[in-house]
């Protein structure tokens, strides 16, 4: 038996401290789920212990390192799911994912990098079929509203309906919040990667990256800037809709196509209506493809590493994660013609005072409330393999809501 039921790799990372005090606050040293923390720096683990006060003083504490192998196999024989805060994961996350396929150990991470996902998958399916390893990327704000916020529209709509909804649109909003060095760090290695090998573009381009059977279905690509009747907002394009969008629509390809083999799915951010949303639709657009345009270039690429973007282990102040949130809407529509629209919101900043918050209420689904018998070893997706005791959780502990708004 495991001496744990989850362990946080890569702890002192900034999502890491963050998850860290989630799990702590929400149920000490001993409550319900046997846990640890971990990392490379004895030093920096003791450092983040200290930080929690002296009711965290029995608090385990194990070292392993990202390109150590043979720590990563002494921390996976000692736990039954590994949460990592371990990024850019193209970088430091493919051992880790290796030895907890080959041993068995469950997983999930927060990582929104599409082609070290799709490289995983290909490395290592397999062998995690075989040994029961369950592996489930994206465990925070990419994907977490996105696949479950369809999940749900699709459960409504079949009991409302008795049909899925094939057309269904992500519209977020509202939002405040801000990036970290991580995030950034995570794009720029990204952007490296796609300057090496044009074929990553392929990756990136392709809704069905991570689906074993390529569906011919064009997907739709809003454009740079446009209105959208259903939401009467001006909108662009959501910066990370190429994660959630691939995520997705494996959701739907695990579950036999429960939202349809024609199912449509996009998304964009919503900037309002009138003048002033379309000023300032363009005034975002103009600036994230400017943004981009410098990021995807080398030595404008090292400027803003240097000079511009948050360094890794930088990101918002815990009065700036208290006072963020998000507002998502999903617009369903079945072949019918029938309507729903469902929303998902977060009570603080995204991607991180959320996002650490979801990722410890995935992390102890995965161990305490989905059986290996129950779902047996594979890359899922959050929805796939924890569903509505997610769900469940989420809006129980993590201040996310999921509710119909309309239905027609």
């Amino acid at each position: 038996m495991a001496n744990f039921d989850v362990v946080v790799f890569g702890a002192t990372s900034f999502v890491g401290q963050i998850l860290t005090r989630y799990l702590f606050e929400r149920q000490g040293v001993a409550g319900e789920v046997r846990w640890a923390i971990a990392g490379r720096s004895a030093a920096k683990l003791a450092e983040l212990k200290n930080s929690l006060g002296e009711a965290a003083r029995d608090l385990p504490v194990l070292l392993a390192e990202a390109h150590d192998e043979a720590s990563l196999q002494a921390l996976c024989a000692q736990t039954r799911v590994v949460v990592s805060t371990v990024g850019p994961y193209a970088l430091y996350g493919s051992e880790l994912v290796k030895v907890c396929a080959e041993s068995g150990t469950d997983y999930c991470d927060l990582t929104g990098e599409p082609q070290w996902i799709a490289r995983m998958l290909a490395q290592h399916e397999a062998t995690a079929q075989r040994t029961g390893a369950r592996i489930v990327h994206c465990c925070g704000f990419d994907s977490l509203p996105s696949d479950l916020g369809t999940y749900f529209l699709q459960s409504q709509a079949q009991a409302r309906y008795q049909a899925p909804c094939s057309r269904v649109k992500l519209r977020v909003k509202a939002m405040r919040g801000t990036f970290s060095g991580g995030t950034v760090a995570s794009m720029m290695e990204m952007l490296r990667e796609v300057g090496k090998d044009r074929a990553i573009l392929k990756v990136l381009q392709n809704p069905y990256a991570f689906c074993a059977q390529q569906l011919k279905l064009r997907q739709p690509n809003p454009a740079a800037v446009s209105f959208d009747d259903d939401a009467q907002s001006w909108q662009v394009p959501f910066i990370m809709a190429a994660i959630n969008t691939k995520v997705v629509h494996r959701s739907n390809a695990l579950q036999g196509y429960r939202y349809g083999e024609n199912f449509c799915y996009d998304e964009t951010q919503l900037t309002g209506n009138g003048f002033k949303g379309r000023i300032a639709a363009i005034a975002f657009a103009s600036g994230l493809g400017g943004f981009m345009a410098a990021a995807a270039l080398a030595p404008t690429r090292s400027l803003l590493e240097r000079f511009v973007v948050p360094k890794p282990g930088e990101g918002p102040s815990p009065k700036a994660q208290r006072e963020g949130y998000y507002d998502i809407r999903l617009f369903g529509k079945t072949d019918a013609g029938q309507t729903l629209v469902v929303k998902v919101t977060g009570d603080r900043d995204p991607g991180y005072g959320s996002t650490g918050k979801m990722l410890g209420e995935a992390a102890m689904c995965l161990a305490m409330d989905i059986s290996k018998s129950d779902k047996t070893g594979g890359f899922w997706t959050p929805a796939t393999v924890m569903g509505d005791a997610l769900i469940a959780r989420l809006q129980q502990h993590a201040g996310l809501t999921f509710c119909e708004v309309s239905a027609s």
